[in-house]
């Protein structure tokens, strides 16, 4: 590899964006040095599915993060007498997942494939132990995702308020 090389970001391309610059737009990575980014990206993998495929299923385990590449992924719960209730169609760019990283619980919805899609990994594994060595790494990205947790708390807060203020709930 030539010495050029290595100051250019690794990781997939997408959308004509680097794994490195879309990281550093989600909130659970922004603000996090391109240094730090950058070792995020050397431990994530790629992988392939076809449409219909089903990544993860409620209530499985969960260990993994994905960054949607090329595709698109549908999260889904199962309600009990309604069945499959849709919750999001992810596109190229989004995430999922990411709540496993944090976390021993299993997996809060389905991810199944809507169309053939590749995906960015990342191993909750593999996370902890760059986070294990990595201890200025690890001290910016868990503040980032109190931060992230604590303004879908509040998001959440704000809209059982509307619910419960509008008889909707």
């Amino acid at each position: 590899m030539a010495d050029d090389d290595d100051d250019k970001p690794k990781g997939l391309e997408i959308e004509g964006k680097s794994t490195l610059e879309i990281l550093a737009q989600i909130d659970m990575f922004s603000g996090l040095p391109p240094g730090h980014l950058r070792r995020v990206v050397d431990i994530g993998v790629e992988e392939s599915y076809k449409t219909s495929a089903t990544i993860f299923g409620e209530g499985e385990p969960g260990d993994k993060f994905y960054l949607i590449v090329e595709g698109a992924v549908r999260i889904s719960r199962i309600v009990p007498g309604m069945g499959e209730e849709a919750l999001a169609v992810l596109r190229p760019g989004a995430y999922f997942g990411e709540m496993s990283l944090i976390d021993d619980a299993s997996r809060s919805a389905t991810a199944v494939c809507h169309e053939k899609c590749r995906l960015f990994v990342v191993n909750r594994r593999d996370l902890e132990d760059l986070l294990f060595v990595d201890r200025d790494l690890a001290y910016e990205l868990l503040w980032n995702w109190v931060r992230t947790l604590s303004r879908r708390l509040r998001a959440t807060n704000d809209k059982m308020t509307f619910l419960a203020t509008t008889s909707k709930f």
